[in-house]
């Protein structure tokens, strides 16, 4: 090769070997940027959680979920021990440095799904990229029901207070 072509390729830094890693480098502890060593992974269990957290949220989302889900959730809910799904209704494809959400709504009756999707959009995306550092490429909303002021919950209340 000739001097110049070994001039203009960048040095890769070596390895450490066994022995290097277990002495501390003389004067400093490490070697460089802690935030550089070792990779994090973000299960897409916890973007639906905090995606379906920021959703509700938003006024006038009356629920998440399509009927059947909401359903199967409200018996679930009511089970000794069982917890309450706060993913019910959000989908997640998590990689590693962007995510995709779906998700699926119902809004209150009377009010303007356009803002309501909009606003959900937008708080959704900057509690994911707040709390994860991951991009989110697309937030997809599907409104499957309204709710109308007289028809009764799928979900009600609980007698306990």
């Amino acid at each position: 090769m000739s001097d110049t072509a070994q001039q203009n390729q960048p040095e890769q830094p070596a390895r450490p070997s066994g022995d290097d890693l277990r002495k501390p480098p003389s004067g400093k502890r490490g070697g460089g940027d802690p935030a550089t060593r070792g990779r994090t992974t973000i299960a897409d269990g916890v973007v639906e959680k905090i995606a379906g957290l920021a959703a509700r949220d938003v006024l006038g989302v009356h629920a998440m979920g399509s009927g059947m889900s909401r359903t199967f959730g409200a018996v679930r809910d009511r089970v000794p021990g069982g917890t309450k799904s706060v993913s019910r209704g959000v989908k997640a494809e998590v990689g590693e440095v962007q995510t995709a959400l779906d998700l699926e709504i119902v809004v209150d009756y009377g009010v303007s799904i356009a803002d309501v999707a909009r606003d959900v959009r937008e708080n959704v995306i900057s509690a994911v990229e707040r709390m994860t550092g991951l991009e989110v490429v697309e937030v997809n909303i599907a409104v499957s029901d309204v709710k109308l002021p007289d028809e009764e919950d799928d979900e009600p209340e609980s007698r306990l207070q």
